[in-house]
């Protein structure tokens, strides 16, 4: 057993675990990165960066399709499985060629094997043991499926539906979250009959009501079915096919099953209760400043409760390294991080929904402002409808912004300045939005909110 010794380990090499080694590396400290796989984690190889690039080329199909409204002669023949999986997979490897070479740049060890946290501050991996002064607990999170449902063959997971080498013809997709929604828009958008089974009342569930009903009305219109407030019963398959029973007692049957239920936190096996770290439902227990109950160990990322968004694990690496290194860094609140969905049309929001604010405030209290972008002359000329909401304290802060349509989530970032400033509407209307830019649409909604609407009654 030989033991190698580091001013910082890092168990888990995704978004939140590169992060944290990267900005320690950066702030003078020895780091270790233990990996299983590849650096990058399930974002960069199964998440994030994979589908978005399924969803663009699903876009190129529907730029294809739709082409003559916009004078342009063009035709569409088929989806080739084959060419968009190149196309993905080339932009993965770039981005990990890349990643491989900053991490080379910062002097950080990267270890490759399956790690084990023993008690002192130690991992294990294999025979060697790495030693921090201290240690980031980054392991990243699982796709869950239901009781009773077992994953394999026909029933996919999100991993096993990147892998299929043919368009499916018909899909059913269980779960109206962010990953259930996504896949839908990317099948239909290559030619595949869809339906969502979602067991609350809305897609999108977490999102601000007004937000998920413009979604639901979107894909009503893109020929996208759903299934809301009505559970999962069983699924059985055939070598050919696989039948869904919901617990009204509808039975729906396609090509596949998409089990889209959300994602677990990665923790069982790697040694954590052992160790002295307190667990809750899977989760790691933190405090507001990411430390575990285990002296000098923290965590980050998808095995903290709250969203499990790749940014906010880049975000809570870069904290915990810094608090680690003597700084004294500013922690985002989770309420503070936006959230993109990128189906068609995409969904963002960052801070309190309308319900939330009211639940918060009073509902006295609060004033919501929707402005449709059938005003809004560059979604005019995407070809894209949709609405922004933004939520206010009266005479008060912006508490929300929320917004459904085709490109918006490169909107977002505005509301988050927003939100997390505490700016009032009065303060942000006096600045001027490019003109025609989409980002018009939250200029009018603040404008409005100011009490001086300009292209809006």
């Amino acid at each position: 057993m030989t033991d190698h010794t580091f001013d910082l380990v890092v168990l888990g090499g995704g978004s939140g675990g590169y992060a944290a080694a990267l900005r320690a590396a950066e702030l003078g400290k020895t780091v270790a990165l233990i990996e299983k796989e590849k650096v990058g984690g399930t974002c960069l190889h199964r998440g994030c960066i994979p589908t978005k690039a399924l969803l663009h080329a699903a876009e190129i199909a529907d730029n294809a399709r739709e082409s003559s409204s916009f004078g342009v002669r063009a035709t569409f023949e088929s989806i080739d499985p084959a060419g968009v999986r190149a196309y993905r997979e080339g932009i993965v490897a770039k981005k990990f060629k890349g990643l491989e070479g900053l991490v080379k740049a910062r002097g950080i060890t990267v270890v490759q094997g399956e790690g084990r946290l023993e008690p002192d501050r130690a991992v294990r991996v294999g025979d060697d043991r790495y030693v921090g002064a201290d240690v980031v607990l980054a392991t990243g999170s699982y796709s869950r499926s239901l009781p009773g449902l077992e994953v394999g063959g026909r029933i996919l997971t999100s991993e096993g539906a990147l892998e299929l080498a043919e368009v499916p013809g018909r899909v059913i997709v269980l779960g109206g979250g962010v990953i259930g929604v996504e896949f839908a828009s990317v099948w239909r958008s290559f030619g595949a009959e869809v339906t969502i089974v979602e067991a609350l009342d809305h897609l999108v569930p977490v999102e601000d009501p007004s937000i998920s009903k413009a979604l639901e009305r979107a894909f009503r219109r893109r020929g996208i079915a759903y299934s809301l407030g009505v559970r999962f019963a069983s699924a059985t398959q055939t070598p050919d096919a696989v039948t869904v029973t919901l617990e009204d007692g509808t039975a729906l049957e396609a090509d596949y099953l998409l089990v889209a239920v959300g994602r677990g936190p990665a923790t069982a096996g790697l040694g954590y209760e052992e160790a002295g770290i307190a667990l809750d439902r899977g989760f790691v227990v933190t405090d507001g400043h990411l430390r575990t109950s285990l002296e000098h160990v923290w965590a980050v990322g998808d095995i903290v409760p709250g969203p499990q968004l790749a940014h906010r694990g880049f975000a809570q690496g870069i904290f915990v390294a810094e608090l680690i290194a003597g700084l004294s860094p500013v922690a985002v609140p989770d309420a503070h991080i936006p959230k993109v969905t990128y189906c068609k049309p995409e969904v963002a929001s960052v801070g309190l929904s309308e319900p939330q604010a009211a639940a918060e405030h009073g509902a006295d209290a609060i004033v919501a402002y929707e402005y449709n972008l059938a005003g809004n002359g560059k979604s005019e000329i995407l070809g894209t409808s949709g609405i922004v909401k933004v939520v206010r304290l009266k005479d008060g802060p912006v508490l929300g912004v929320h917004l459904v349509g085709d490109r918006v989530g490169e909107l977002i970032t505005e509301g988050q300045l927003a939100v997390g400033w505490e700016a009032h509407p009065e303060d942000i209307a006096p600045f001027i939005h490019a003109h025609p830019t989409q980002s018009e649409a939250l200029g009018e909604a603040f404008l409005a909110l100011a009490g001086k609407p300009l292209h809006a009654l």
